[in-house]
């Protein structure tokens, strides 16, 4: 099937016509649909249609806009198994980590809704008789919103719904891997009646679309979520223009298993973090890091969850899907290989399954390293798959050591019984997302979320923050003596 972009509430084809591919990464053969390889002129028209749209969406009033994008959440619930299928097809996480992720689009979109009906500025004592003093905080105008495939309907929930409820218009670009659950998004808003040119959407790539929605002076906010290279080329094109930018990247997240941990509990909570969603989100734990004590033991009770993953087709009964599509597969295969290469023990999978139907699907084993040195590349760089790499400290103070060694400092969490070493480690660990004996992905949406070192910039997601980022404080002074 051929689809659109959608830009000032009519759906039409790219300006030059040229198409691309989207492939069900559980089956390569499948084509999910045909989608505008779009030109920065589209681009540009997308964000001059959003810029024409502001002044009437910011004037209508907060409590108005709480009312479409409340009916956006309505049909959003309606829709979740249509949407969940779509995922599943697009991504190939399976159809239950896809309804998760729905019903959390759902929760961030409700979260922020409420935020910005209570979205106020505050009034301060001045030191200057019969001077009235207050803030205000005032939308700032067109935002690119950039997404991910590895979630491709809760972030855009995560990120355009502040947008929209604190008075900004929107243009919304998926990533190229999963463009029909960015439109399944953008349709619920276009069932709930949104006015035209307050969220436009654009497919294509980074250096067409994704440039214009970044270069152009149009656009007053950018909101990205990738890698981090990617992101640090956002940050210095924006910067030659003053545009404030937020910036959600990689992660090498470590969990941390103490001698008095409950290893049961933390054999779950690694492997399932490692696991789901085929390793691909970036608050997946990537490192175990265990104290030499209880590594034996700790070993043996990850191992046997892992060995009982059951992978195939997202559509059917099985515990991970496929990783998203060939690149993707051909990326984690190299860094399996160079785990190999750097003298780690490989403990478990390390191959590409191509049986029971899985031949022409992008499938791979839930894989394993123990033996990881801390230099080595599998221990440093982020692989963003079904890998998990297992280091070994001696104490407390090595293990900590070891989880602060990397570029990254998205998220981290520690096993432990010793609420002394709990305060130490939630202190000293250099991330933006922390735990203590929960796994490492864990999150709400009434808490901010962003990373630090290499794993983000600007003002956090989600929370309280995720309003203020995209709105600006304007602050008065009234002489009424």
């Amino acid at each position: 099937m051929d689809y659109q972009n959608y830009i000032d509430g009519r759906w039409v084809a790219a300006s030059d016509g040229k198409t691309f591919e989207q492939r069900n990464p559980a089956n390569l053969e499948e084509v999910t649909g045909h989608w505008p390889k779009s030109t920065r002129e589209d681009a540009k028209q997308a964000i001059e249609s959003s810029h024409a749209a502001f002044a009437d969406w910011a004037a209508i009033g907060v409590c108005q806009r709480a009312e479409y994008l409340s009916k956006a959440v309505a049909v959003m619930k309606g829709r979740a198994e249509e949407i969940a299928a779509i995922l599943t097809a697009e991504n190939g996480k399976t159809l239950n980590e896809s309804r998760t992720e729905v019903g959390s689009a759902v929760r961030e979109m409700e979260f922020q809704i409420a935020q910005g009906v209570a979205m106020c500025g505050e009034t301060v004592p001045s030191s200057t008789p019969g001077v009235f003093a207050y803030s205000v905080r005032r939308p700032v105008g067109v935002a690119s919103i950039i997404s991910p495939w590895n979630f491709p309907f809760n972030v855009p929930g995560r990120k355009c719904t502040p947008a929209l409820i604190s008075g900004n218009t929107v243009v919304f670009k998926p990533a190229s891997l999963t463009p029909k659950a960015g439109k399944a998004f953008v349709d619920v808003f276009i069932e709930a009646g949104l006015p035209p040119g307050v969220l436009n959407f654009v497919s294509g790539g980074g250096g067409t679309v994704g440039e214009e929605m970044i270069t152009n002076p149009l656009v007053e906010a950018i909101s990205f979520t990738g890698s981090t290279g990617v992101g640090k080329g956002i940050q210095q094109s924006a910067a030659q223009k003053l545009v404030r930018t937020q910036l959600e990247l990689g992660g090498k997240n470590p969990a941390v298993i103490m001698e008095d941990a409950d290893l049961d509990k933390a054999a779950d909570a690694v492997a399932t973090a490692a696991y789901a969603c085929a390793g691909q989100w970036c608050t997946s734990t990537s490192r175990a890091i265990v104290v030499r004590e209880v590594a034996e033991a700790f070993n043996a009770k990850l191992l046997q969850r892992v060995q009982a993953i059951r992978v195939g087709d997202g559509r059917g009964d099985v515990d991970m899907g496929p990783v998203c599509g060939s690149h993707q597969l051909q990326s984690i295969m190299g860094y399996i290989n160079i785990g190999r290469e750097e003298g780690a023990t490989l403990a478990a999978g390390g191959n590409r399954l191509t049986t029971d139907g899985m031949d022409q699907g992008c499938f791979i084993e839930p894989t394993v390293f123990t033996d990881v040195q801390p230099e080595m590349r599998i221990a440093q760089e982020e692989i963003f798959g079904p890998v998990l790499s297992v280091l070994v400290a001696d104490d407390f103070d090595e293990a900590l050591e070891l989880a602060n060694r990397v570029e990254f400092g998205l998220s981290s969490s520690i096993f432990t019984k010793d609420i002394s070493r709990a305060f130490q480690f939630l202190e000293k660990t250099e991330v933006g997302l922390t735990h203590v004996n929960m796994m490492t992905a864990y999150r709400e949406p009434q808490l901010s979320f962003g990373g630090v070192k290499s794993s983000g910039h600007g003002i956090p997601e989600s929370g309280k923050t995720g309003i203020e980022f995209f709105t600006e404080h304007k602050v008065a002074f009234i002489n009424y003596a």
